[in-house]
């Protein structure tokens, strides 16, 4: 499946980070609350919502969850719910 809209970025990215943060054992809460952001925000993230976020953003989130920021880029958790 190739990823045409960003719409479609944003959700995979979500999905991804919502998959990380449950791998590591945190809720939504613990992980804003390491970052210092609203656990709405993370909500938003995981969500099916167009939540935008910027690289630097993300890269910390990634480095919370202890993996690559190119993980968050794996189409297959978008497959995975068909």
């Amino acid at each position: 499946m190739a990823i045409s809209k960003s719409e479609d970025i944003y959700n995979m990215i979500g999905k991804n980070i919502k998959k990380y943060r449950k791998l590591k054992g945190l809720t939504q809460r613990e992980l804003a609350e390491a970052l210092l952001l609203s656990d709405n925000f993370i909500a938003k993230l995981e969500s099916v919502t167009m939540q935008t976020l910027s690289v630097d953003t993300l890269y910390w989130i990634a480095r919370e969850l202890d993996t690559p920021v190119g993980n968050f880029f794996d189409e297959s958790v978008m497959e995975q719910k068909k």
